[in-house]
């Protein structure tokens, strides 16, 4: 078995977060580390994602998912979409204790982790459910919605649209800016922002789409 240098994992993460201006202190860091230890432990039964490289997780997961973290700054109730291995949720859960942080997946094997990575990082803020998100239903919708790679916007909003509260907006992880998915918005929708972000270390595009519903 390959001994991880969680050292050098821990050094490329400071070095980006600082990169990205983001304020995290230690603690934050250490779980952090521990949940991509978690994860590529995990995936080397589970196949939770094709990265084998744990330093090339902290590049293209870790570092990819805070790169968005400041856009959920003001978000009190959040719901990620598709969360596979957890990503950007957890993240997003670690940066911002006070937020409340669901993720939701299909794959069981995948929501087992997620549970098992809540109760290690004692992880209060997050909520795990097992199933199809246009089936979910909440007590308390969710002001923010997100996923990250995904599926295509309208799909994405026409499954999830049910559980976003009265002014709260999808914020949607994508490669290259969806130019022709954003065109195939369903009726009542608008892209209201596509912004773009910059990932420490990775040379490709990643942007951010911002739909609410049209007030009628």
């Amino acid at each position: 078995m390959t001994v991880i240098d969680t050292a050098r994992l821990k050094q490329r993460l400071i070095s980006g977060v600082q990169e990205l201006g983001l304020s995290l202190n230690e603690f934050q860091i250490e779980k952090m580390i521990a949940y991509l230890l978690l994860l590529s432990k995990w995936n080397s039964v589970y196949n939770l994602t094709a990265i084998r490289d744990p330093l090339e997780m902290v590049r293209q997961h870790l570092l990819d998912s805070l790169s968005a973290a400041p856009a959920f700054e003001g978000a009190k109730n959040v719901l990620d979409v598709g969360a596979g291995g957890g990503l950007p949720g957890m993240m997003l859960a670690i940066v911002y204790p006070y937020i409340k942080i669901s993720m939701i997946d299909t794959v069981s094997k995948k929501t087992a982790f997620l549970t098992q990575v809540k109760t290690e990082l004692g992880l209060t803020n997050v909520t795990v459910y097992t199933g199809r998100v246009e089936k979910l239903t909440v007590d308390e919708k969710f002001d923010v919605i997100t996923s990250r790679a995904f599926s295509e916007l309208a799909n994405f909003i026409n499954w999830s649209g049910h559980l976003l509260a009265d002014g709260g907006q999808f914020i949607a992880m994508k490669g290259v800016a969806p130019v022709q998915e954003i065109k195939r918005l369903p009726a009542g929708w608008q892209a209201t922002g596509v912004q773009a972000l910059h990932v420490p270390g990775l040379d490709a595009e990643r942007h951010l789409v911002f739909v609410k519903r049209i007030d009628n």
